[in-house]
């Protein structure tokens, strides 16, 4: 495993993972991190995440914290794969392109290479179908290839489908009824997911306040009927139905927990929660957490399709189910009496037998 420079302290997460392979790539120089939290349903799958984090540890961080929730997302969802994460430390600044950017994707399918068929990535973050076909020239453990190439294309729509699937059996269970419409919703982070979430909600009659830290979209609000425009922390502790984040992960900590106006939060973005515990103190606000990795399943349902043989129409009515899963944790926390990401968590770990 390569090394990570000035040591890791404090130390990384609490491991409990069965590989982490981290390396500086040889054309590029930027590090590249692989994580497999577990293989025990098959192999891992998960995205490539290029971001400009701070430091190549920081970067380990979020591929350890990532890899665990893929595990879990992919055992609620009833699916043969594992969980694990892929990372492209980027430069600061702008994000790379032209030859740089190509040297770095290449440099992370070596790295993919690594693990010999343990792990398989995807887009995530900062990456897309067209830089999947670049790292597919190094490695052949790699989906979610654009349609013209044999793939499944962006799995962002699908993922959207899955999250407002989980809306609904949110709304139905906090309101009485999946109905949207005339439903105030705060969404945060407009990204290939959000914005196409977006689309959806005020398809279906919802009124949204958007927010993003990118300020050019906002053009998105110009073209859906009735939505606004704030900034993420306004939109993230409004007076709403439901609070949809939607971008990176942490957007729920200790102090906005507590702040929160909404009855139900709800969205796409991996690992809302700053840490488990805070699920308790929601439940205690009288607010509704649809567990991330039950609701954002869409995207990994979809590429799990790809595997075994795409078909759009088979993959949308799978992704569907995830309001049907979603229902079935909600209902097992109220019998067992606990928080839905524990009921998440422990419909999770049945299936992956432990």
């Amino acid at each position: 495993m390569g090394g990570v420079p000035g040591g890791l302290s404090p130390p990384l997460v609490s491991l409990e993972h069965e590989e982490l392979v981290i390396r500086r790539g040889r054309r590029s120089g930027a590090y590249t991190v692989v994580a497999v939290h577990s293989t025990a349903r098959g192999p891992a799958l998960g995205g490539c995440r290029m971001w400009r984090y701070q430091s190549s540890a920081d970067g380990a961080r979020d591929a350890l914290k990532l890899s665990r929730a893929m595990t879990f997302k992919a055992a609620a969802a009833d699916l043969r794969l594992g969980g694990g994460k892929g990372v492209i430390c980027a430069d600061p600044g702008r994000a790379p392109s032209g030859r740089r950017r190509r040297d770095m994707l290449l440099d992370f399918a070596d790295t993919v290479n690594a693990l010999d068929g343990s792990y398989v990535t995807a887009e995530d973050v900062g990456t897309s179908a067209r830089d999947m076909a670049v790292i597919a020239q190094g490695t052949s453990h790699v989906r979610g290839l654009s349609r013209s190439k044999g793939g499944s294309g962006d799995p962002s729509p699908f993922t959207a489908i899955g999250v407002e699937a989980a809306i609904r059996a949110c709304c139905e269970r906090a309101f009485g009824s999946p109905e949207l419409r005339g439903r105030s919703i705060a969404l945060i982070g407009v990204g290939r997911v959000g914005s196409s979430l977006a689309k959806r909600l005020a398809r279906a009659g919802a009124k949204l306040l958007i927010a993003d830290i990118d300020e050019s979209k906002r053009a998105l609000v110009a073209k859906l009927p009735g939505a606004r425009w704030t900034d993420p922390t306004s939109a993230l502790l409004a007076d709403t139905d439901v609070v949809a984040p939607c971008a990176l992960g942490g957007a729920v900590d200790g102090v906005t927990a507590g702040r929160l106006r909404c009855r139900v939060l709800c969205g796409a973005a991996n690992n809302q929660l700053t840490h488990d515990g805070l699920a308790e103190d929601l439940r205690a606000h009288g607010i509704l957490y649809g567990p991330d990795f039950i609701a954002n399943a869409g995207g990994l349902i979809n590429i799990a399709v790809e595997i075994e043989g795409y078909d759009p129409a088979r993959a949308r009515r799978r992704v569907a189910q995830v309001g049907d899963t979603m229902r079935e944790i909600l209902e097992r926390a109220d019998t067992d009496r606990v928080t839905p990401l524990e009921a998440a968590f422990a419909l999770a770990r049945t299936r992956l037998g432990g």
